[in-house]
């Protein structure tokens, strides 16, 4: 997810290295999940959806993807299905059911089960909104897990 990494570094280029930024996830399957995704953070989501699904248990995890526009949503001809919900900020597809708008509580409220550990991935300010939201709909902190990604100062 870094133009630097792809267009700049070379073999043989020193790198440092940190991270991760945020409380490190990780799911193995088992648990039922909610992921909410901002943009491309939903990368390491699609694969927990990918497992779920392969394993014949789709509704073990839920997603949440925010995203722009659909020429915007990752992985468009895979992702949709009875267990993913797409919410489109600016511009959705003709005929959407949801109007177009930043993620709600109304959308998590539904889908933020006491038994589902969240994983929040995507970009600072979208992880602080979406843990924020989170709470607002009773989900406690110990039970949110956040990767960000973007400038760590």
């Amino acid at each position: 997810m870094s133009a630097f990494l792809h267009d700049v570094v070379e073999v043989g280029d020193t790198l440092q290295v940190r991270g991760p930024i945020g409380r490190f996830f990780s799911w193995d399957g088992d648990a039922p999940a909610l992921g909410v995704a901002g943009g491309s953070g939903v990368v390491p989501l699609m694969s927990m959806l990918r497992l779920a699904r392969g394993a014949g248990r789709a509704g073990l995890m839920r997603l949440v993807v925010s995203v722009r526009s659909p020429e915007d949503l990752y992985y468009a001809d895979e992702i949709t299905g009875p267990e993913t919900t797409v919410v489109y900020t600016r511009r959705g597809p003709a005929g959407g059911s949801r109007p177009v708008g930043r993620l709600t509580a109304e959308d998590l409220r539904p889908l933020a089960e006491a038994d589902r550990d969240v994983y929040v991935c995507g970009s600072q300010g979208f992880c602080d909104a979406a843990t924020g939201l989170l709470a607002d709909v009773g989900v406690e902190e110990k039970r949110i897990r956040v990767s960000r990604f973007g400038p760590t100062g």
